[in-house]
């Protein structure tokens, strides 16, 4: 499939050498292989009037022979082939083709200007020799450029060569400036005399006589805004008129400079100024035509003038009888409101009058209706109290039946609600006791059970990949989710290291460091806890690259917690038997989240150390983990240079995701990052994990103190525990009552904006059964929305 290559157009006249450096300016400005060349010539044709003579120049067709005629033609076509021929060799493996114009009685100016439009040329290159050649004079060259560049339309891109080179247009102040890439002035051209403003001039130079008209005329018409813009109307035809007459004439005196360059006398001079006398005493027959042309639209503006005095005077008249018609008309209207509200008035004193009396008659007929009513309940009433007390006994019955049935009921509800109870604490028992299995013994499993929990490995599970772990996959073992990692074969770990260094980690029990299972020896992997809400690093960064994360994002106190329980795992590996270890690679990527957000460190190298320098490293690494806590990002001289700062400066500092610090607390959890990471301060992660608990406690009482607690929303919401939400209700992401519910194809119901971000992070599979969706399709639960909006609306009414 060939590609479209994109059309340079360059315009080039007769003159080779010129021809060849504008050729060579717009062969170096584009790449060659991207465009390719329109040349564009403009031959010299033999028209009807005059034809082009190599010594001579232009003369009248008449004045040469049909023979000769044919003779100049087939000399123009074969020099104008030669000269085609090398340009287009000049242009080498470029493409290049030709397009030829040819001049008649219009300047070339125009007709390229025409040419731009009708072929919608977007990039052209136009030498000067290329409207010199045509019009013989640089002056007309000059003149033409600029006509170019101001009546082009905006699509097209106008270079112009002089001499190789690339010159800019400028105008300014009615002249146009053309000047080199230097800013040096090449030309310049002076603007023209507008023809209207001279016919403005003459007319009001006009001799005294036409202002001896009736000065009701004279006013009519310097006043009537329809004569005024048919004068400007006249002018226009007039002013386009005289450019005509001035194009023609200049392109006739471009003409005859090119038939005699330097005023020499030359065979057939006397025809040539016989063609031009004839053609000066056209323009005076022209200019003369105008001027009866412009006697008469004045005349005709004139006689418009009278018209419109007379067609304001009858609208004068006639507003005049309509003003007083008007006066007749408010009159009759205010008689006749008058007289309207007399005869309402009449009328108003009949309906009270008929009012009365219609009422005294309804009286008289109530009155013997409630006396035969009366009659009639007398008679009824013995009746209906035979009937009431009989309907009394069977409502008493009745009522005792349906005590009696709601007693049985709330006895149905309560023992059911015992058997759930019962259920619940028996698999949470269950839960909790095969978990405790999981992480308080370590077992050796089969490579049989590690290919089950994985399924087969396979890729929809696998969660990472990459450092000392090949990598890692997401399982289920014993009805219980955990994290498989396969030990990556080029680090050189042998069998017995990789044994020893299981038995390392199986020993180590802490609550906040990831716990192992298990491990299996043939294939190399470990088996450790499930962290379900991922890691530090993400939690902090999602919610500043996903606004929909927002909700997400962990508060202030949640931060200070995490702080001090990542202190105290630090504080446990420092102090520990028989001798200190220390972790070595502590960042937020190596801080994992479980499902209640508790906070776990991963990644342990166990190297026993009993080097200070060792243990300063955790400290500094401890330090920079808070200062990211404190911002949300990891800058290292943020807080340093927010403490040089005033409180209000240091608000700006801290991460808005985190909701309002204290900012108390957050100068004291400041100065600890600080102290961490001085290389002067002698720190022990002991003293700074009481210290933390300290700030723990702060931060727990200031949240008791205002008595709300930050949601995972972001936003605070009173604690309400007596009220029990209806576990469809709850998003299983986001652990919240859902707004918008929908279902995906596992057939669980989310919130929109939950599983919307689960889908949109890569995820194929069901957050509920781990297994791969049938596709990614969401519709909305209206049932369910429905239910949920009744439960709140309920919620709210209801009194507290």
């Amino acid at each position: 499939m060939d590609v479209q290559l994109e059309k340079v157009y360059v315009a080039v006249g007769s003159d080779l050498q010129d021809g060849y450096g504008t050729l060579e300016w717009a062969l170096r400005k584009w790449d060659s292989n991207s465009i390719s060349i329109v040349i564009i010539h403009a031959t010299n044709s033999i028209s009807k009037d005059f034809v082009y003579t190599p010594s001579v120049g232009k003369l009248p067709a008449s004045s040469v022979s049909d023979e000769k005629l044919g003779v100049l033609r087939k000399y123009e076509e074969e020099k104008m082939s030669k000269l085609l021929s090398k340009y287009t060799s000049f242009c080498g493996k470029v493409k290049a083709e030709v397009l030829k114009i040819e001049k008649y009685d219009e300047p070339i100016h125009k007709v390229m200007t025409d040419l731009i439009s009708e072929v919608h040329i977007t990039k052209l290159v136009m030498g000067m020799t290329f409207l010199k050649s045509s019009s013989g004079r640089s002056k007309s060259a000059i003149s033409g450029s600029f006509y170019v560049h101001r009546n082009k339309p905006e699509f097209c891109e106008l270079f112009v060569v002089c001499g190789g080179k690339l010159v800019f247009l400028r105008e300014e102040n009615d002249e146009g400036l053309m000047e080199d890439d230097q800013g040096t002035m090449v030309a310049r051209t002076r603007g023209k005399a507008s023809f209207r403003g001279w016919f403005g001039k003459r007319f009001a130079e006009s001799p005294t006589s036409h202002h001896t008209h009736s000065s009701s005329t004279s006013s009519t018409i310097a006043d009537s805004p329809n004569s005024l813009n048919q004068w400007e109307n006249y002018a226009d035809e007039i002013e386009n008129y005289f450019q005509q007459l001035l194009s023609l004439n200049l392109d006739e005196q471009d003409c005859e400079e090119e038939n005699n360059p330097k005023g020499q006398e030359m065979p057939g001079n006397s025809d040539s100024d016989l063609s031009g006398a004839e053609k000066l005493g056209a323009l005076k027959i022209k200019l003369e035509e105008a001027h009866e042309m412009i006697q008469l639209k004045r005349k005709e503006a004139k006689d418009h003038a009278e018209r419109y005095g007379k067609a304001e005077w009858a609208i004068s008249l006639c507003t005049n009888r309509a003003e007083e018609l008007e006066v007749h008309v408010n009159e009759e209207i205010s008689k006749r409101i008058d007289i309207t509200k007399e005869l309402d008035a009449s009328k108003e004193q009949l309906y009270e009058v008929s009012g009365d009396v219609e009422e005294s008659k309804s009286r008289l007929r109530s009155l013997l209706e409630i006396q035969a009513e009366l009659s009639k309940k007398l008679q009824l009433s013995s009746l209906s109290k035979s009937r009431v007390e009989a309907q009394l006994e069977n409502a008493a019955i009745a009522r005792a039946e349906m005590v009696r049935e709601i007693e049985e009921l709330r006895r149905q509800r309560d023992v059911l609600q015992r058997r759930i109870e019962f259920c619940r604490e028996k698999e949470a028992i269950g839960t909790a006791s095969r978990l405790s299995e999981l992480i308080c013994s370590y077992r050796e499993y089969t490579p049989e059970v590690i290919k089950s929990a994985t399924d087969d490995f396979s890729e929809r599970l696998r969660m990472k990949t990459g450092g000392d772990w090949t990598n890692v996959y997401k399982g289920r073992i014993n009805h219980a989710t955990v994290a498989i990692k396969m030990v990556n074969s080029a680090n050189g770990l042998s069998q017995e290291a990789f044994q020893d260094q299981v038995k390392i980690l199986s020993r180590i029990r802490h609550p906040h460091i990831i716990a192992v299972i298990g491990f299996c020896s043939e294939l190399r992997c470990m088996v450790f806890e499930y962290m379900h809400n991922g890691s530090l690093r993400d939690m902090l960064l999602s919610s500043h690259r996903n606004s929909r994360s927002r909700n997400r994002a962990l508060q202030w106190h949640d931060r200070v917690r995490i702080a001090a329980e990542v202190c105290s795992a630090l504080a446990f590996l420092h102090l520990g038997e028989p001798g200190p270890n220390f972790h070595g690679n502590l960042n937020a990527s190596n801080i994992f989240l479980d499902r209640n957000m508790v906070a776990k460190i991963h990644g342990l190298r166990l190297i026993p150390s009993h080097d200070e320098q060792d243990m300063r490293s955790d400290v500094q690494a401890f330090g920079l983990l808070v200062m990211q806590l404190l911002t949300g990002r990891n800058w290292s001289g943020l807080v340093e240079k927010a403490m040089a700062m005033d409180r209000g400066a240091l608000v700006q500092v801290l991460d808005e995701m985190a909701g309002e610090w204290p900012l108390d607390l957050a100068e004291e959890l400041a100065g600890i990052a600080m102290r961490c990471m001085s290389i002067d301060m002698d720190l022990r992660m002991g003293a700074i994990s009481g210290e933390l608990n300290e700030l723990r406690k702060k931060a727990d009482d200031i949240v008791a103190q205002t008595g709300r607690k930050v949601g995972s929303d972001g936003g605070a919401r009173m604690e309400d525990t007596d009220i029990v939400v209806p576990c469809v209700f709850i998003c299983p992401i986001f652990q919240e009552v859902m707004k918008n519910p929908h279902v995906a194809a596992d057939g669980f119901s989310y919130e929109l904006e939950a599983i919307e971000e689960w889908l949109g992070t890569g995820h194929d599979t069901s957050p509920m059964t781990n297994l791969r969706l049938r596709h990614k399709q969401l519709t909305p639960n209206h049932t369910l929305r429905s239910l949920i909006q009744d439960w709140l609306n309920k919620r709210s009414t209801s009194p507290s």
